[in-house]
């Protein structure tokens, strides 16, 4: 696993070299900034669904993960332009150091290339691709419609949760297996774990945006208050008695002192406890949907994913 993503990373930089210098300077921002690569790990990890021992994955597999991660990057740019971020791991975002213009066309770059690669994988593979960056689409306009709206629905967040960050997941472990040419039912069995480990991902990371210092997180803790997008646990602390001390607070962009207030009403109830088990749950399900591959390498690299991310939401129970 280690090799192949070395050779995704190698793949990622040369997919985005062109003859304009400062295009793939600005293209390349965010790749050489690192990252966890947990989408092309997916990719890589399901294309072995079959087997019980990992071999060197073939280069189609090595590329259906890189269509997926310039995806995920690609949606970074415009995401922090959305944001008008600072930082972005750690390092200066796109849209800080170059403008919010250039952020937006090298975004738009990295999904074209995402695009062409997926195209020479097959139509179906391009044809989920496309699918999924629409899916991408459709969640942060969901998203973006229920800013400052304290009367967000918790179903309304699953909808949006569901488009913005399970979708690429779910389709990360399904172009591994298409790629790889698994049986149909293997396929929609990596594709249910992928849509349940993205689902408790992004649980965990509402949870993590409110309860971890800035160092933490390598960008701003409480953002989503800042930004109006109010997540599991703000949405349950408005269903309890605090909930008019939190509405006094929110409806409207947050000074510091005002989305620390609004902090440490959500942190004093229980709406972080219920929306961990809510990440729990999701959890749970990713790692029983591996039940089919039992012995296969996928099984056992994808329970791993699953089992740190179990070990994640324990970990964001005990602060």
């Amino acid at each position: 696993m280690a090799e192949d993503l070395a050779r995704v990373e190698a793949e990622l930089r040369d997919s985005v070299r062109t003859d304009d210098a400062f295009l793939t300077e600005v293209a390349s921002h965010l790749i050489l900034a690192g990252g966890k690569r947990i989408r092309p790990g997916f990719t890589i990890a399901a294309a072995f669904g079959a087997v019980a021992e990992a071999r060197p994955a073939d280069h189609s597999v090595v590329m259906g993960a890189v269509s997926v991660e310039l995806v995920h990057l690609g949606s970074l740019y415009h995401d922090d332009v959305m944001d008008d971020a600072a930082t972005r791991r750690t390092v200066d975002s796109v849209n800080a150091r170059w403008g919010n213009l250039k952020a937006i066309l090298a975004g738009d770059f990295l999904l074209a290339k995402a695009s062409e690669i997926a195209a020479s994988l097959g139509t179906e593979v391009a044809g989920l691709l496309a699918n999924t960056i629409a899916r991408l689409c459709e969640g942060q306009v969901r998203e973006l419609q229920d800013a400052y709206n304290i009367g967000r629905t918790e179903q309304n967040y699953y909808t949006s949760i569901a488009g913005k960050t399970a979708a690429l997941l779910a389709t990360a472990c399904r172009i591994g297996g298409i790629v790889a040419d698994l049986p149909r039912p293997l396929i929609d069995t990596l594709t249910t774990f992928g849509r349940c480990y993205g689902m408790a991902f992004q649980v965990v990371d509402d949870i993590l945006d409110l309860v971890s210092t800035d160092e933490e997180l390598g960008k701003p803790s409480g953002n989503d208050l800042v930004e109006g997008i109010y997540t599991l646990p703000v949405l349950y602390t408005l269903e309890t008695p605090a909930a008019d001390a939190l509405r006094a607070i929110l409806g409207d962009k947050l000074e510091p002192e005002q989305r620390e207030a609004a902090r440490a009403i959500v942190l004093a109830g229980d709406g972080i406890e219920r929306a961990l088990e809510v990440a729990r749950e999701f959890s749970h399900e990713a790692a029983s949907a591996l039940a089919p591959l039992e012995g296969t390498f996928a099984a056992a690299s994808l329970g791993a994913a699953a089992d740190h991310l179990i070990a994640k939401v324990a970990a964001a129970a005990s602060r």
